[in-house]
């Protein structure tokens, strides 16, 4: 209280300085965190446990697991080997990312942070289709990335659902897995380019304009489409193209570039515009692909430890010999 009575108001303390902060949890922040770790720096990794990677049923093409892997499997895997490098995990939602001087401040759901260097690695959200029984499909039927679940489904009947060029190109290059295959625009006009809708029409690739109503399901894997007049579509898989989500909102606040798209722009050491904040994965112009975002958080962290360090010796701020406890030179 004070001296007239009345309770002032209480001040949140200064939050504590760390080397870096790693916002988001999917694989480009935990590969980040585990070389930052391993370089001994003070990390914290904050996250709000939305990686894309939960969708991932079984994921084929990651190196090391010859018979694939469930994608919330190699989160888990990743989230114990940063923990093994001492790096400190916060479930948290920042909602504030400001440059103050040569550090960060961060605000989160009623805690503040602040760091020499913040990573993002906050991704993306693809964008399913508003159709009745996608939700259960997602992952194990309905797929967002052609790179990751073609192969699966070679000879299968496929449905590429949406109606712009990338559309188009996912039914065309489909052609190597499948001679099923349709394209439906759910009910909106087409928007391909002429060069494509030529290719479309050279290759005999059928399209369907009417809007699909619902999606037949048992237990997640596509039975059938059904269109507005019930009329009936056997399907055994479908893509979904309507679009991704760049969550870029950070970035933006506090000054960095983003292309015509929303993502991020960054150089080839996942500098962003604005110095001292990077940038890895699928918030990034990358391939969104898991592997990809896991080598993007390491050469993040390779480059920010590098950063560091060529800060410390500015700073004359390294550990000095007489006072590091790693006992004397061999002899």
């Amino acid at each position: 209280m004070d001296r007239a009575g009345q309770h002032s108001e209480e001040r949140n303390p200064e939050p504590w300085l760390r080397d870096i902060i790693v916002i988001g949890g999917g694989l480009a922040g935990l590969s980040a965190a585990i070389y930052l770790g391993r370089s001994r720096r003070d990390t914290v990794l904050i996250h709000t446990n939305r990686s894309m990677a939960k969708w991932e049923e079984d994921v084929q093409n990651y190196l090391g697991f010859p018979e694939g892997i469930e994608g919330a499997v190699l989160l888990a895997h990743g989230t114990q080997q940063v923990l093994r490098f001492g790096v400190r995990i916060i479930h948290d939602d920042i909602r504030s990312l400001i440059r103050d001087g040569d550090t960060f401040r961060l605000t989160g759901s009623g805690t503040m942070y602040r760091a020499r260097r913040v990573l993002l690695a906050t991704g993306l959200t693809h964008l399913p289709p508003e159709i009745p029984g996608v939700k259960e499909c997602l992952g194990h039927s309905l797929f967002f990335c052609r790179d990751c679940d073609a192969y699966r489904l070679q000879g299968q009947r496929i449905v590429i659902i949406g109606g712009n060029n990338e559309a188009a190109d996912y039914a065309l290059a489909m052609l190597l897995f499948t001679s099923n295959l349709l394209i439906c625009t759910n009910g909106r006009t087409s928007g391909w380019d002429s060069v494509r809708a030529g290719w479309l029409a050279e290759y005999k690739v059928p399209v369907r304009y009417d809007q699909i109503h619902s999606l037949s399901h048992k237990d997640g894997q596509l039975r059938a489409l059904t269109f507005g007049q019930g009329e009936s579509l056997k399907v055994d898989a479908a893509f979904t193209i309507r679009g991704d989500v760049y969550h870029h909102e950070l970035a933006a606040e506090a000054g960095a570039k983003l292309d015509e798209e929303g993502q991020v722009i960054i150089d080839h050491c996942m500098r962003t515009t604005v110095p001292g904040l990077y940038a890895a994965g699928c918030v990034t112009p990358a391939n969104c692909q898991m592997i990809i975002a896991a080598g993007q958080g390491a050469i993040a962290a390779q480059a920010i430890n590098r950063d560091l360090f060529e800060d410390s010796l500015e700073r004359h701020a390294l550990p000095r010999y007489e006072d590091a406890a790693i006992g004397p030179p061999p002899t």
